[in-house]
């Protein structure tokens, strides 16, 4: 549904989000962030879910305004 904003995710998503934002992988965001791989994954996917997109790049450019 239209109106899904980046203020509805958590603050772990706002953070994983901006690193993807930055082009980091799934590995480089758990070690920025000290979390596991698969936690990154569970967070991308929450993320995808809460945005109503379909891959990192819809993601970013949420993330960007576009």
């Amino acid at each position: 549904r239209p109106g899904h904003t980046l203020q509805e995710l958590s603050i772990r998503e706002n953070e994983v989000l901006g690193l993807l934002a930055q082009g980091l992988l799934d590995k480089e965001i758990g070690d920025r962030l000290g979390i596991a791989v698969g936690t990154v994954k569970q967070h991308i996917h929450r993320i995808y879910e809460k945005l109503h997109v379909q891959n990192r790049t819809e993601a970013v450019n949420r993330y960007f305004g576009r």
